[in-house]
């Protein structure tokens, strides 16, 4: 299986000039051949784009000094693009899993840039990176390669920050697992409620976003294309970089300990992009990173041989007794303890609904028809009674 490996680097003003140089060259060549292919009836091979592109591009007065940097990222370009139009054809024809992709877009300067090197433009000597035309670079090891990679990405975000994104090969990892299953509710302010009990509280980022809100606020009122609105937009990125780190190493330690103490997660699949158009909730859950704890969960599951499941979002995990399987139907947000009708036993109601993920998930959930029609309590005047014994609490 493939892994990406990514260390930050502090290229020379030199090295930043002749990347400034590469990575213009790379967005102009993407957004070239995104033209001819608009422009085009049927959409041209990857061999018909470069010798436009590229070949053809660089005898020409416009386009010359693309022959002054490296070809292998050029030719990179292009062939993203080509993958960026088969993504899109197969989301449209439903072969993709995942939400619907778009159209391929033009690349602006102002956003992240990046320039792949595959085999033969780079290499390695020591702790150094030599990238063709641009000069040996060290980047940060904060660990060590566990393969020689087969492709690395030259990566400079919105906040100039410079990185080097390796692909390499690894195997897969075989460990013992202290538990055997687990099921995990997401949340907002607590982020993660396990079925075993433990609880995992999500980062603070409001004072980064309010700092945020404020610079926006002061970036809408200046003047476009003014260097006092590029300071403010660096200052901007810095903050939204901030809380992307702090997000990220936060999912990644969760997730690692997720994995592997357990040999079977469950998640519940959410309807993240139905949830964000609730306009109070939609910045806070934006924040979360839902999709992307799921994918990181997902990922380490093959790394680790562990067994990685999802359930439905219609099932109705926070309606049901994880005890008896009683179902007292839909309560309010703000209630956030439960005590079953039929059972007895007082529930919170986000662990409870993880208890329930996990029965789900490993194909134990009770059978909540049966249950109701054995109980006493099945009248609707017990559901409704249901809602009178529970205890709002803060979430």
């Amino acid at each position: 299986m493939k892994a990406r490996y990514q260390y930050r680097f502090y290229p020379t003003d030199q090295q930043r000039q002749s990347l400034s140089q590469l990575f213009g060259c790379v967005r102009v060549v993407w957004n070239d051949a995104l033209a001819i292919c608009k422009q085009s009836e049927k959409l041209p091979s990857n061999n018909d784009l470069q010798k436009l592109v590229i070949t053809q591009a660089k005898k020409t007065d416009e386009r010359s000094w693309l022959s002054e940097v490296s070809n292998i990222p050029l030719q990179q370009s292009v062939a993203d693009l080509g993958v960026a139009f088969k993504n899109y054809f197969d989301s449209i024809k439903g072969k993709r899993k995942g939400k619907k992709l778009g159209y391929p877009k033009f690349k602006k300067k102002a956003n992240q840039q990046s320039a792949r090197f595959r085999i033969g433009g780079f290499s390695i000597k020591g702790n150094e990176i030599y990238l063709a035309k641009i000069g040996n670079v060290s980047p940060i090891w904060s660990r060590e390669l566990p393969a020689p990679p087969t492709s690395v990405t030259v990566i400079k975000d919105c906040a100039n920050r410079y990185f080097l994104s390796f692909v390499v090969e690894i195997e897969p990892v075989n460990i013992g697992a202290k538990n055997q299953s687990i099921g995990i509710d997401l949340g907002i302010k607590t982020f993660a409620v396990m079925s075993n009990g433990e609880k995992a509280e999500s980062p603070d980022y409001s004072l980064l976003d309010k700092r945020i809100r404020q610079l926006q606020k002061k970036l809408a009122r200046q003047q476009k294309d003014s260097r006092r609105r590029n300071k403010t937009r660096i200052r901007i990125a810095k903050l939204h970089n901030q809380i992307a780190d702090t997000r990220k190493d936060f999912l990644h330690k969760l997730s690692t300990k997720v994995v592997s103490e357990n040999k079977t997660i469950v998640l519940e699949d959410l309807n993240v992009s139905g949830m964000v158009k609730n306009r109070k909730l939609s910045r806070a859950i934006s924040q979360q990173g839902w999709r992307e704890f799921r994918t990181l969960c997902e990922a380490k599951s093959d790394k680790f041989n562990r067994e990685f499941l999802v359930i439905s979002p219609w099932e109705p995990t926070s309606q049901v007794c994880s005890e008896c399987g009683y179902r007292w139907g839909k309560l309010d947000l703000s209630v956030r303890t439960v005590k079953c009708l039929n059972c007895g036993t007082e529930h919170d109601r986000d662990e409870n609904a993880a208890k329930m993920i996990n029965k789900v998930g490993i194909g134990h959930c009770h059978d909540s028809k049966r249950t109701q029609r054995q109980s006493k309590t099945t009248s609707v005047a017990s559901v409704r009674e249901a809602s009178r014994i529970t205890a709002p609490l803060g979430r």
